[in-house]
């Protein structure tokens, strides 16, 4: 009778552990889906004007203490380590990689490429002013400098209907060389706005980032002052994407995808023998 009780008990051990070993294995197989679809998301704008790539950050979940780090083992003894058990990993963040990216020359003379820090401020239809890395600017029907997306810069610079050429400085002077007159005009100023965490900013889609808390409110400056870049016209500031890279952690992911679904595998297969045998 005693060795029955033994054995249920030996294998109802078994079952516990291998159950949580299943659960950790599937918060593996979460993490892992989310950092292909962080590695998916950086492929499919390697060609956008201005992205900053993200990478997924992750953290391991709590700890079931079965034996205390340092406990007593007996009055005058601490054991050196303890017994802790994992209950797997959790995805804390997601985060915007801000390096630059490199700056590719496209002899337009309404893009411009921010060479260093910064953000292009842009009023948005409510009100707001969100940012961008955007710098491939365009003409409206009333002459207003905008992105691709017809979103104004902030503040506005109006270029004349009758301009004969327009010139962006690195300091971002706009300035327009009018008939009539051999020296040119000047049009107005592009700002940059620079933050305490871009990495912080919340980015929203069309190639735009929206302050945050965690961001810090912008700070408005001249480019080519202080900490702020300056602005090459004539060029664009591709993507930081660097296929190779993604396409290994593409390849790490996978590896650990199918590693965590071994695991999973295995369990099953531990169930399957402690159930056949009662």
């Amino acid at each position: 009778m005693l060795s029955i009780l033994l054995i249920l008990l030996i294998f109802s051990q078994v079952i516990i552990m291998t159950e949580r070993s299943l659960w950790v294995a599937k918060t593996g197989l979460d993490a892992q889906q989310t950092r292909m679809a962080v590695i998916s998301n950086n492929l499919a704008n390697v060609n956008t004007i201005g992205f900053k790539k993200d990478r997924a950050m992750f953290d391991d979940l709590m700890y079931q203490n079965i034996r205390q780090v340092g406990g007593d083992t007996t009055q005058n003894i601490q054991a050196p380590t303890g017994t802790q058990l994992g209950t797997g990993v959790k995805t804390v963040s997601t985060e915007k990689v801000h390096t630059q990216g490199n700056v590719q020359q496209t002899d337009n003379a309404l893009d411009v490429a921010i060479n260093g820090r910064g953000f292009l401020p842009i009023l948005m239809p409510n009100g707001e002013t969100n940012y961008t890395r955007d710098g491939s600017l365009k003409l409206d029907s009333t002459g207003q400098l905008v992105t691709s997306g017809g979103l104004t810069l902030n503040p506005a610079i109006t270029v004349p209907a009758d301009a004969m050429s327009v010139t962006i400085g690195t300091d971002g002077t706009v300035s327009a060389l009018l008939p009539g007159t051999t020296a040119p005009s000047n049009l107005g100023q592009i700002q940059l706005a620079n933050f305490i965490n871009p990495t912080g900013l919340q980015a929203v889609g069309d190639n735009l980032y929206r302050e945050s808390a965690a961001s810090g409110a912008p700070i408005l400056g001249t480019p080519g002052q202080g900490e702020y870049g300056t602005l090459n016209q004539g060029s664009l500031e591709t993507s930081n994407v660097n296929v190779v890279e993604e396409l290994v952690n593409m390849i790490e992911a996978q590896r650990a995808y199918e590693m965590n679904s071994k695991a999973i595998s295995t369990a099953d297969q531990m169930l399957s023998f402690v159930t056949q045998q009662l």
